[in-house]
Parts: C-alpha cells; structure tokens; sequence
C-alpha cells in the first residue's frame, strides 16, 4: 500500500507540477494564453487515452508490470518537459506525459483485487488522500523551485526532482508490490478499449456514475486550469503564492479523504455523500468568485477542495460495486478516462470564459456544473441500491 499511494502522489505531482508556472510558460515561450492552457489539456487528453488502455491491460497481464511501465515512462516526460525548447514541444510532451500518466485504474484495480468490501471504501479514499498529498507536492515544487526570471531553465529544478522521485517509486514497485491478478484470471478480454464505455453507457448505475465523475471534474478543472492567471488577474499573486496556497488546499483534501471521506460513507450513504459533497463544493466556489481579497479566496476554495475531495472514493465504491471482479481494471479505467476527458474539455472552457467574458466567469461556471453532478451522483447510488451490486 505504502508503495502504491507513492504512485498516486508521483502521478499528481506531474498534473500539479505546472499548475503554478502557466502563466510564465507565456512569458518564457512567448506563448499565447490558449497554447498555455493547451499545456493543461494536452495533458489530460493523454491520461483518457492511457487510462482506457492501461486498465484493460493490467486486468490481462496483472498490475506489476504495467505499473512499471507507466512509472518508468513518466520519469522521462518530467525530463522531457524540462528541456523542451519551445511551446509546441511542450505541448507535445505533456501530451505523451499524461498518456503514461493514465495508471490511477491499475492502482485502484489493485487495491480492489486485495480488499474485502467493508474495507474498499477507506483503502480508495486513502488512494484519494495520496492523490491530493501529490496535488500539495506537485504544485509546492512548481511553485518555490522555480525560478521564472531564468525563462525556459528556470523550471527546469522542480521537475528534475519529479523525474528522481520516479525512480524512488520504480524501485519500490520491483522490491515490494506483489503482483494481484491470480494466473487464472489475467488473461483478460482483449477486444476494443472503448468496450468498457458502451457497458457504463447501458449500465444503469455506471451511467450515472460516469457522469458525476465527469462533470465533477468537468467542473473543477475549468477553474483549476486559470487559478494562475485569476490570481494574477484579480490579487497580483506570482508562482510562489499560488503554489502555497495549492499546497494549502492539498493539505485539506489529503486529510478530508483519509478521515473524512470513508466515515461520510458509512454515515450517510454513498449517494448523500456524493450529493452533499457536490453541493458543499459548489457554494463555496461561488463564494470564491464573489471574494474582495486574496486570503477570503484562498478560504473558500480550500473550503471548496473539502467537497469535492468527499465525493471522489464513494462514487468509485460504486463503480467498483456494479463491475465484474475480472473487469474492474477496464471498467474503473474507463471512469478514471472519463474524469480525464472532462479535464480536456474543461481547460478549454475555462480559458474561453476567461477571455471572452472575464476573469470571473470560469470561476462561477465550477460552482453550477457541480449542481448537476450532485444530482446524477444521488441517482447513481439509488440506481445500485434498486438494481443491485454485481454478485462476484
């Protein structure tokens, strides 16, 4: 386990890493604003791909050897980044990167291969406290290691030490993970990768677990992709404040998934937890939006993280409930793809409201696409409760 959360943090620091540099990438590249949020969402168009491909692959040849390759190729996409010499080479390694990056469906096939169901919803949401530790260190070392004054060199420290904490991981995975998928059962269906999306598309939970996911991420990640270019718009804040205050906001959703978010479960159910946390969210991203000052900000969207870190391990206990043993690394791959999809779609958006209509309006738009996803999860965990999980 120990070895496994490492993984997820590894994966998050590349996402964060350069959250707090895009706005200076423009300047040290002399890109426009929509190549810099392109940076974004080259990234996650890459992870939809990868985790379609690397789940139905660990369900076929087991979770060890695919986590090596996806850990081993992500070091050299830090390395890569680090001395791209333009923009467009940029864009293309983030790209690439996010593809190798697309293992959070091995790792959570893993823990469900190895978890008696009483235990699955804690061990996710202790997945989901490791995604946001990475989401604390990706954006603390793109923040205070960079240094943008030195243009293109200067953010070359932060990922150096991404690519080295890659190694730490790749040998942590030969020395101590075991391999979880019984010889009988590796072999796997080998048939198209979108296969796992047309079987949620019919599913009755799946459906409307996949759209939460979706417009949960949707939502977060059109204001995630501009938060460097808000603050700097609306506060005047440069890498360092915005790096800490994401490091603030880690913190919380670490702390909110490894305690809260499994307890909210057993108290409350899975669908008022998905709901509730939605909502919760939701308003405070309004909030954030309506703030006169820099510090009420950085409280509402720490405030905002708390929520949306609630919804994430229930919503994948559902998943995992409604799935076949033998194609959980494909169907949990497929919701972790459509989070990803959403993580393309939502940069892109984001960036348009802040260009179009003000630096304002990405901000607004998160807080009301949380509203539905609130609603489709409520429906998700009532649609398992009428149907049934699958029997195995």
């Amino acid at each position: 386990m120990p070895v496994l959360l490492l993984t997820v943090i590894l994966s998050l620091i590349g996402f964060g890493v350069v959250i707090p540099l895009l706005p200076f990438f423009a300047t040290a590249f002399d890109a426009e604003p929509w190549q810099v949020t392109l940076l974004f969402a080259v990234y996650s168009a890459g992870q939809f791909g990868g985790e379609l491909f690397f789940g139905r692959l660990s369900d076929r040849i087991g979770r060890r050897p695919v986590l090596l390759i996806t850990i081993v190729a992500s070091g050299l996409g830090y390395l890569a980044l680090a001395f791209s010499p333009t923009i467009w080479i940029a864009i293309l390694v983030r790209a690439l990167a996010g593809f190798f990056s697309g293992n959070m469906s091995v790792i959570q096939g893993y823990i469900v291969d190895v978890s008696p169901a009483a235990a699955l919803p804690h061990r996710l949401g202790l997945v989901g406290s490791a995604f946001n530790v990475g989401f604390v260190v990706g954006p603390a070392l793109g923040g205070l290691m960079a240094q943008p004054s030195l243009g293109p060199t200067g953010f070359q420290p932060p990922l150096i030490v991404a690519a080295a904490l890659c190694v730490a991981a790749t040998i942590g995975v030969i020395a101590f993970v075991r391999e979880s998928r019984h010889p009988q059962t590796s072999a796997g269906p080998r048939g198209n990768p979108f296969e796992a999306m047309g079987e949620a598309w019919r599913h009755p939970v799946l459906r409307r677990a996949f759209a939460t996911i979706f417009l949960g991420f949707f939502a977060s990640s059109s204001m995630w992709s501009v938060l460097g270019l808000w603050t700097e718009a609306r506060f005047g804040w440069g890498p360092r404040q915005v790096g800490l205050v994401m490091a603030g906001t880690g913190v919380a959703a670490a702390v909110t998934q490894a305690v809260l978010s499994g307890m909210l479960v057993r108290r409350w159910g899975a669908g008022a937890t998905i709901a509730g946390g939605l909502a919760f969210a939701s308003v405070c991203m309004l909030a954030m939006a309506a703030s006169p000052v820099g510090w009420m900000a950085a409280l509402a969207l720490t405030a905002s993280v708390v929520g949306h870190s609630v919804w994430q391990p229930a919503t994948t206990t559902l998943v995992s409930r409604s799935t076949h043993p033998d194609r959980q690394g494909a169907v949990l791959g497929a919701g972790s793809a459509s989070g990803a999809a959403s993580r393309v779609v939502g940069p892109v958006l984001g960036g348009a409201l802040f260009s179009i209509v003000g630096p304002w309006a990405p901000v607004v738009a998160a807080g009301l696409f949380m509203l539905p996803a609130a609603w489709l999860g409520w429906r998700a965990a009532e649609a398992l409760r009428r149907h049934g999980g699958h029997p195995g």
